[in-house]
């Protein structure tokens, strides 16, 4: 086959396809050399691998991983379910309000987590302030420094950020179902809970599935909330898989075991996802 008889879309097409290489396929690759080698480059085996799965660390950060992921897919979900319903109604200043809500996501994530920060600060912290105000805590909290509250922590400013895009998709989503149903249900005597029950969560499925799987890839990948807030502290309880291999390898310059802990962080991603669009298709097929 000549040149010539290569197909347009092949060469228009090409461009993409090298820079993908460039970009995804040579450093994935490069990663998983970097894996099975050591620090002067001889072959190693499983050695960085079983190092960083008995590593006394690993299982309290694939539980941090897990646990933050899982909060801020459900709080976002539930915010944003909750907005995107409450902006899908009829009220005076309703495009004031649509706008303002966009204003976390907007926001740089770095602006995000130092703002928080200060927010969360012990000593001069407003969340202390206005719970002491109120009466309801006696004394400060120390949230970032406490090991039982600053996961919560991170995770409500992780769901403060995000929260506003689920509500834009759930938004758009209710404005294609038609007004025809909503009348059928009314004729029947239906209350408001009941439209959303039998009406808007059943339309807005296919909206939400794809929804949660983005904030779960997203939330997976998360590292400017946490990093700029806690580092990973205190003690770990806040360090995550992405966190973890950053400070392997920037740090502690252990590359070849960042290496092997971005592999396995890879195929744990990876196993997420399939299991999760499998379970999907299968409900869709139903």
């Amino acid at each position: 086959m000549t040149l010539r008889n290569i197909s347009p879309g092949v060469w228009f097409i090409l461009p993409t396809m090298l820079l993908l290489a460039a970009l995804i396929v040579y450093p994935m690759l490069s990663t998983a050399e970097l894996s099975v080698t050591d620090a002067n480059g001889a072959f190693s085996g499983m050695r960085n691998f079983n190092v960083a799965i008995s590593a006394p660390s690993t299982r309290l950060i694939l539980f941090n991983t897990a646990y933050y992921v899982i909060g801020s897919v459900v709080f976002q979900l539930l915010l944003g379910i909750l907005a995107g319903i409450l902006l899908n109604q009829h009220f005076a200043g309703r495009s004031l309000v649509r706008s303002l809500m966009l204003i976390p996501w907007v926001v740089p994530g770095i602006v995000a987590a130092m703002t928080w920060a200060w927010m969360f600060h012990t000593d001069y912290g407003i969340i202390n302030y206005m719970l002491m105000q109120v009466g309801i805590i006696s004394e400060p909290i120390g949230w970032l420094t406490n090991p039982n509250t600053v996961m919560p922590a991170l995770i409500a400013v992780n769901a403060w950020k995000m929260f506003p895009f689920v509500a834009v998709m759930v938004l758009a989503g209710l404005q294609s179902v038609p007004e025809e149903l909503y009348e059928a249900v009314r004729v029947d005597g239906a209350s408001f809970w009941h439209e959303i029950w039998h009406i808007m969560l059943p339309q807005l499925r296919p909206v939400l599935v794809s929804i949660t799987l983005l904030l779960t890839i997203w939330a997976l990948d998360g590292i400017t909330i946490i990093y700029s807030i806690t580092g990973g502290g205190p003690a770990n309880r806040s360090m995550i898989f992405p966190i973890q291999i950053y400070v392997q390898a920037f740090e502690y310059f252990e590359f070849n075991r960042a290496a092997a802990l971005s592999v396995l962080y890879f195929l744990f991603i990876s196993v997420i996802i399939v299991l999760y669009m499998r379970v999907f298709a299968a409900q869709e097929k139903d």
